[in-house]
């Protein structure tokens, strides 16, 4: 224990000794928060009240003493007095340490120097602060210390609250968009006998009373599709993924996950309704739909540019896959001296170079259409081209946000697409889908043509909170092991 730990224990034991335990505090009635009388001062001037929260500064003069609460919106001065608390509350209270939780009553009233402030009636010690907070100079900075230490980061860093706001914001804006539209809330396994639903390597547990592997699920897709089987139109799930990948500033193992699918549509209108949703849910967190992202301007207002995979390619690269063959395309791809595909079909290649050279270029809102079908084993292909799938994906900075797709709802088909990823998986690719049974039984009985969207809402929170790391956006990140 280090010294300023080892004096606020000898505190704590003086305090319990004089029969004042904090700890045996159990209620305190708050009547406000700093923000709401810091902006309504002219409101509730001189009105009697109460806070909470935490010491984050304190100056002590003689018979009279500042310090500054921290509660969940702000902080605020409170000004302490010898003759207003009592003489004995008062020595108490310059006792107290910076973290110490305090309940304080008193009236409003401005400083001489303008500064909104409480004029303490009574303090009230509620919980001890037993280890030193950070600094309020240097505060806490170091990004690996934060994220192991959230609950110093949000007591230092203010902006950092203000991210999960926001976040908290978008979730509600994405259920509100659906919930308004008529579309239906649902919940699906988080442990799954078969992970499905994307082309991902998952997380492997082992479930004891069955005696049986489970998997962490990587998408929600094939549940969702078996309720679009039994009739439900129109759905929509929130919920957790997890996907035993590498970790960087655009991955976590653990992230949210939005998909939604409606019946009697196709990848055109998801589309459509992907937009729609964006735009509200940022006007709905910002206020606007030019938001500022590390140095640049974003127009989300539209309309959003629209280019096939094939179009982006050439643009960036001057290759041109219509005019090339596959043994041609692989040619191309070596002379750019990028790590190729496990199976080099003209379809792999052509997602390689996109995928290395062409995403990054993606700033302002871009949808890409004419996705190779061998990255989209669960979308219907093309009328016009066989060798493509009808999906888009909206790319902002770079980053993938979403994707829209006309869903398969051909059980033959979609059996030999199952197939073709099992032969992958023998090839050594551990990302490759496994077959499902139980899916395929139920594609048998009849599903609607249908159109589905699937969203990572860290991403989105990124950009509408300007942080650069996906990490920022999630409360308790995944970190090595200390």
């Amino acid at each position: 224990m280090d010294e300023q730990s080892k004096v606020r224990h000898d505190k704590l034991k003086a305090l319990q000794t004089q029969g004042r335990d904090p700890f045996w505090q159990t209620r305190f009635d708050k009547t406000h928060y700093s923000a709401d009388i810091i902006a309504r001062f002219n409101v509730l001037k001189d009105e009697r009240m109460s806070i909470a929260g935490r010491i984050t500064q304190s100056r002590i003069m003689g018979k009279a003493a500042f310090c500054h609460v921290l509660d969940e919106y702000g902080k605020i001065q409170v000004y302490v007095a010898g003759d207003e608390i009592g003489e004995d509350e008062y020595k108490q209270f310059k006792d107290f340490d910076l973290g110490d939780i305090i309940g304080v009553e008193g009236t409003v009233f401005k400083t001489n120097t303008g500064e909104v402030s409480i004029r303490a009636i009574r303090v009230v010690l509620l919980a001890k602060c037993l280890s030193p907070i950070p600094d309020k100079h240097y505060g806490l900075k170091d990004a690996e210390l934060r994220y192991r230490n959230r609950h110093l980061d949000l007591i230092s860093n203010l902006g950092v609250r203000e991210v999960f706001k926001t976040r908290t914001k978008v979730i509600s804006a994405i259920r509100e968009f659906f919930d308004k539209r008529g579309y239906m809330e649902v919940e699906t396994p988080v442990l799954q006998t078969i992970p499905g639903g994307t082309i991902a390597k998952p997380f492997l547990t082992h479930h004891n009373s069955l005696d049986m592997p489970m998997y962490l699920r990587i998408a929600v897709e094939l549940f969702h599709k078996r309720l679009l089987v039994g009739g439900l139109e129109r759905i929509y799930e929130i919920g957790r993924c997890f996907r035993n990948e590498g970790i960087s500033h655009k991955h976590n193992p653990e992230f949210t996950m939005l998909e939604f699918y409606q019946t009697y549509s196709d990848r055109e209108i998801i589309m459509e309704v992907f937009r729609e949703l964006i735009q509200y849910v940022v006007l709905k967190a910002r206020g606007t739909l030019v938001v500022d992202y590390q140095g640049t301007k974003l127009d989300l207002s539209g309309p959003w540019k629209r280019m096939t995979m094939i179009q982006a390619v050439k643009s960036v690269t001057g290759l041109d896959f219509e005019k090339l063959d596959e043994r041609e395309a692989l040619i191309k791809v070596k002379e750019l001296k990028l790590e190729l595909p496990r199976t080099k079909t003209w379809g792999t290649l052509l997602y390689t170079v996109f995928d290395k050279m062409v995403e990054k270029t993606l700033i302002q809102p871009t949808f890409i259409t004419g996705y190779p079908v061998e990255v989209a084993p669960l979308v219907k292909k093309s009328l016009d081209n066989p060798l493509v799938a009808d999906m888009g994906e909206l790319f902002i900075m770079g980053m993938e946000i979403g994707n829209s797709y006309t869903e398969i709802n051909d059980p033959i088909d979609q059996r030999a697409r199952f197939m073709q990823q099992m032969a992958e998986r023998e090839k050594g690719d551990d990302e490759a889908m496994l077959l499902d049974e139980e899916f395929l039984s139920a594609l048998s009985v009849g599903m609607p043509p249908t159109g589905g969207q699937g969203m990572g809402v860290d991403r989105l929170v990124m950009l509408l909170t300007d942080t650069a790391s996906i990490r920022e956006t999630l409360l308790f990140p995944t970190l090595r092991r200390k």
